[in-house]
């Protein structure tokens, strides 16, 4: 079951249940298709507020971590660029 967003929320691989023990079965394509085999670690946070869960893989975090980094980087250049026009413009008017 694809989803109309897949680059924003991903593909559905189906649904699952809380065990009594608080135990949750991954989907067999799901754990095909991601690489999930006996033993992967992984972290939980919270998404969507309290409403779901976000599963990583341990391994993949350094990958997230120098995405989020290079992200930040550019959002920084973009944020020096914008306040020196806006202080160019300012001593321009002033």
């Amino acid at each position: 079951m694809e989803q109309g967003h897949k680059g924003l929320i991903g593909k559905c691989f189906g649904s699952t249940t809380v065990g009594p023990r608080g135990q949750l079965v991954i989907p067999v394509e799901a754990r095909k298709e991601l690489g999930l085999d006996v033993g992967t670690k992984l972290l939980v946070f919270s998404h969507f507020g309290i409403r779901g869960l976000i599963f990583v893989k341990v391994e993949a975090v350094g990958q997230l971590l120098n995405i989020m980094s290079r992200r930040l980087d550019e959002f920084a250049k973009v944020l020096k660029e914008t306040e020196t026009a806006d202080i160019r413009a300012e001593n321009e008017g002033g």
